[in-house]
Order: structure tokens, then C-alpha cells, then sequence
């Protein structure tokens, strides 16, 4: 299982350290906004449509194999700029990383499932999104040291020696799991699957919990500028959201397993949690940012591994890849999403205004439920 951490570490490092650092104040630091804004919709767009093929690939020829290739490729996406150094192989190398990314993402998740029994699933996500979680908070951190050390060209030097090296543990480490026998799937088969309430129930937990995760990082030193606090108590703010998620996601991964906590019950107080985190943010001053970040990092740490357990419980293992990968999608979708709906309301009205759409969206589903709810 270690190797397979490492792996959504590194994905979760590579994502934010280099993103958070490409408009940085080295002398290879990207300086147009356009550019900027195009290089960072380049990884998340090749994720987007690439994760889903890659998640069938992996039910057809094994998990192992693909997330080894994306280890090897993004290792080697990464080298290319580290050698290259030209702002034309930039964009090849981050193209390169999201395409990379896109295989050994839900390869590990895949895997993660197959390596574990069904009573341990709760515990296995759990840990995957710890190390995860760890990767996002220290990504901009680190990447930002190596940067401010030796350019964007150190960093991808980094980031192709920790790939190669995952790899290489992967391949000695990672025990040969080989594809399952399936029955023949149509087109229809696969729409009725994915349309089924096991999947998009858990999915569109796990799209909501990462809309508000990435708002909650994108907006919430917005809120705390306006309120008068420095970068050192904003950039806290959002080490305190990551945090709190790898935190989370172990301990309610051990509760479902242990029984005290359904995958139900748990995706409904995560949204609900999540919501009055968003609630929270619309408070002024550091209270609202501090609370605001304490409880969407919560409410989306009690989503992630409970999502992940219920769509490998409700999913034939021979399938794990592409659903993985549909719901990778997904997230990849809330991602986008839930920015967008907050900058598009807060332009029209208020910041505080964003985050109200976006709590209200989130809680919805779940009050809908629990009304409907029999006594």
C-alpha cells in the first residue's frame, strides 16, 4: 500500500506545487496571466478527459501496469522542461503531466480497492487521502522553497526524480493484480451503470466535497485581504483547510469500517458540515476565514474515503478502473465548477453572496433526503 500512497502524493504535489508556482518570482516564472491561466486549465483539461479512458484501460490490461506507465510518463514530462528549459516545452510538459496523472490517479485508486477486503475499504481511502491531503498542503510550500532556490527548472527536476522513484517502489512493491474476467458491456450497460444511484450519489458527494475545497482555497484569502489580514494569516487559513481533510479521512474511514458510521449518513453530514463551513466564511474578520476553513476541510475530509468506499462497494471489481476514473471526473468537474459559480455570483453581487449559493447548493441534496426520510 505504500507505494500506492506515494503515488497520490505525488499527483496531489505535482497538481498544486507546480501550480502554485508558475507565476512565482523566479527568472523562468510564467508572467502573463493569460499564459498562466492557460497552463493551469492544460493539466486540469487533460485529467478531465483522459481519466476515464485510462480507469477502462486499467480494467482491461490491470491497474499495475497503467499506473506504472504514469509514473514512468509523468517522470518523463517533467524531465523534458528540466532539460529543455523553453517556454514551449513548459506547455508539453505540463500537458504531459496531466495526461500522466490521468493514468496513475485512478490506477492507484483502482488498486487501493483490489488490494484491500470490502471490511477495509473505510481505512484504505482513508489513508490513500491522507497522504493525498499532505500532498496538496505541502505542495505550494515546498514548491515555492525549490523555486525560490532554483527556478521552475529545479522544481520539475524534483518532481521527475520523486515520479521515477515511486515507480520504481511500485514495481518492486506492488503485487501483480491481474485483470478480471467481465461479461461483455454495451454502450447501454455503461450508461445504465453510470446513471445508477450507487454512482451518482457518492460522485456527486465527492464533486461537491472538492467544489468547496477548491473555493475554500481559492476564495477564503480573498475574504481575509478584505479584512484587513496579511498573506502569513491567510495562507495559515488554507494550510488549517488541508490539514484539518488529511485528518479527517483516516478517522472516518476507521469508523465505517468499524460499523459506527454508514456511507449514508456520513456523505450526508459531510455536505451538511461542508455547507456550514461555506456559512461560516461568510462571516467577517479571521473568525469566519479560521471556521470556514476548519469546517470544509472537515466536511470534505468525512466525504473522501466514505465516497471512494461506497463506489468500489456498488461497483463488480472487473469495472473498478472505469468508475474510478467516471468518478475522477467528476471531481474534476466540481473542481472547475464550484469556483466558477462563486466568481460568477460574487461578480454580480458579493463574495459573501458566492459562498452562500454554493452553501445552499450543497446542502439541498441532503435536506432533501433527510425529508424524505422515513421516520
Amino acid at each position: 500500500m505504500w507505494p500506492l500512497y506515494a503515488a497520490g502524493f505525488t499527483t496531489a504535489f505535482g497538481a498544486h506545487g507546480i501550480a502554485a508556482s508558475l507565476g512565482g518570482f523566479s527568472e523562468d516564472a510564467v508572467t502573463s496571466l493569460l499564459i498562466l491561466g492557460g497552463l493551469l486549465a492544460l493539466y486540469d483539461g487533460a485529467e478531465v478527459l483522459l481519466k476515464p479512458v485510462f480507469g477502462t484501460l486499467a480494467d482491461r490490461i490491470g491497474a499495475r501496469p497503467v499506473l506504472l506507465g504514469g509514473l514512468v510518463a509523468f517522470a518523463a514530462a517533467s524531465a523534458v522542461y528540466a532539460i529543455a528549459d523553453s517556454p514551449g516545452w513548459l506547455w508539453a510538459a505540463r500537458l504531459g503531466q496531466g495526461a500522466a496523472a490521468s493514468a496513475f490517479s485512478p490506477s492507484a485508486s483502482a488498486l487501493v480497492a483490489r488490494l484491500n477486503p470490502a471490511a477495509k475499504h473505510g481505512r484504505a481511502f482513508g489513508s490513500y487521502g491522507f497522504y493525498k491531503s499532505i500532498g496538496y498542503t505541502l505542495g505550494p510550500l515546498l514548491g515555492g522553497i525549490l523555486v525560490w532556490a532554483g527556478g521552475l527548472r529545479l522544481l520539475f527536476t524534483v518532481m521527475a526524480v520523486l515520479a521515477a522513484a515511486v515507480a520504481v517502489w511500485a514495481a518492486l512493491a506492488v503485487p501483480v493484480v491481474p485483470p478480471l474476467p467481465k461479461a461483455r458491456q454495451t454502450v447501454l450497460d455503461l450508461a445504465r451503470r453510470l446513471t445508477s444511484r450507487t454512482f451518482l450519489a457518492p460522485t456527486a458527494a465527492l464533486a461537491g466535497a472538492t467544489a468547496a475545497l477548491s473555493v475554500g482555497v481559492g476564495f477564503l484569502p480573498v475574504s481575509g485581504r478584505a479584512a484587513g489580514l496579511g498573506t502569513v494569516a491567510t495562507g495559515a487559513a488554507v494550510s488549517l483547510l488541508a490539514l484539518t481533510a488529511a485528518v479527517v479521512q483516516p478517522t472516518a474511514g476507521r469508523a465505517l469500517d468499524e460499523g459506527r458510521l454508514t456511507t449514508r449518513t456520513g456523505l450526508t453530514a459531510g455536505l451538511l458540515v461542508t455547507a456550514a463551513g461555506l456559512g461560516c466564511a461568510m462571516l467577517p474578520g479571521l473568525l469566519g476565514v479560521l471556521t470556514g476553513a476548519t469546517l470544509i476541510g472537515a466536511g470534505t475530509g468525512l466525504i473522501t474515503p466514505l465516497g471512494f468506499a461506497a463506489l468500489a462497494a456498488g461497483t463488480p471489481q472487473e469495472r473498478l478502473g472505469q468508475t474510478m476514473g467516471s468518478a475522477e471526473l467528476g471531481r474534476e468537474l466540481g473542481d472547475a465548477g464550484g469556483p466558477l459559480l462563486v466568481a460568477a455570483v460574487a461578480t454580480a453581487t458579493t463574495l459573501t453572496t458566492g459562498f452562500a449559493a454554493l452553501a445552499l447548493l450543497l446542502a439541498t441534496g441532503p435536506l432533501l433526503a433527510l425529508r424524505r426520510r422515513p421516520a
